[in-house]
């Protein structure tokens, strides 16, 4: 398991990876995927049940990422775990590349569902959550949420299915980054009190800085040991994370890097 201080080094070599391929690729949601980076590789180096060798393995834990734009952290995630070549990485949203620019579960080793259409995840996560306690497997499921995402009403069915389902192998996690495409999530539809409205569907809620590593274990410890409910973590993140000048900036939602930029970031992201 790695340390504290180990995974901060990883985060920021993700970070960096995530904007080379989107730079690259002249395209891509960079925001989004630096504010949930340091989420992904807690899950991947500290938490997940999972086998890079073995994609298919039966008692492995599942990871949904519902806010499939943040797809560029994920496949920098997957490829340092060993899951594809790192080489892949520069060919990011190309034409019949492994790496589109939402997941796609048909060509990207390590991704269990395509995503990319905002609001399904939850949903999905919740349908593997309890089939697998039909089956009476001890595999957990994780489901990662833009807070944005949480406009749309699937969400909230998902999560009254979930509590009704009593399924306590479920955890969403909500980036919580106060930004999406159009906006400050409170002016274009205000999420407060957010934490209240899972509380009001029964989820045991946590709220977490979704950039201390620390916080992000102990909450996911925590989840673990919920029973009876699933557990909704709320990680407060920036957007553009790690970089000066993306950290809350709208337009990094879906705007790519300039080649100067990029050279600046990655200086900014290589300082300790």
């Amino acid at each position: 398991m790695m340390k504290i201080e180990e995974l901060v080094k990883q985060s920021r070599k993700i970070r960096a990876e995530v904007l080379r391929a989107t730079t690259g690729a002249g395209s891509g949601h960079p925001g989004g995927s630096l504010s949930a980076t340091d989420i992904l590789v807690t899950l991947y180096w500290r938490e997940l049940r999972h086998d890079p060798r073995n994609p298919e393995w039966p008692d492995r834990d599942r990871f949904i990422l519902s806010k499939g734009h943040a797809a560029p952290a994920l496949y920098a995630v997957l490829a340092e775990r060993g899951y594809f070549p790192h080489e892949q990485l520069k060919h990011l949203r190309e034409h019949n590349s492994m790496l589109q620019g939402h997941p796609d579960a048909t060509r990207t080793p390590g991704v269990e569902v395509s995503s990319g259409s905002l609001g399904n995840g939850l949903s999905i996560a919740s349908g593997i959550a309890s089939a697998l306690k039909i089956d009476g497997r001890s595999s957990r499921v994780y489901c990662l949420i833009g807070d944005g995402e949480c406009d749309e009403g699937l969400i909230w069915e998902a999560a009254m299915f979930a509590t009704h389902r009593k399924l306590d192998n479920l955890t969403a996690i909500i980036d919580r980054n106060g930004l999406q495409i159009d906006g400050p999530t409170e002016k274009v539809l205000a999420l407060e009190p957010f934490a209240d409205k899972w509380r009001a569907f029964n989820w045991h809620v946590i709220c977490i800085n979704g950039h201390d590593h620390q916080q992000i274990t102990d909450a996911l410890e925590e989840a673990k040991k919920t029973t009876g409910k699933p557990t909704a973590i709320i990680a407060q993140t920036t957007k553009g994370k790690g970089v000066s000048f993306m950290e809350n900036v709208v337009s990094f939602h879906g705007k790519a890097c300039t080649l100067p930029e990029l050279e600046i970031a990655c200086k900014e992201l290589e300082e300790p």
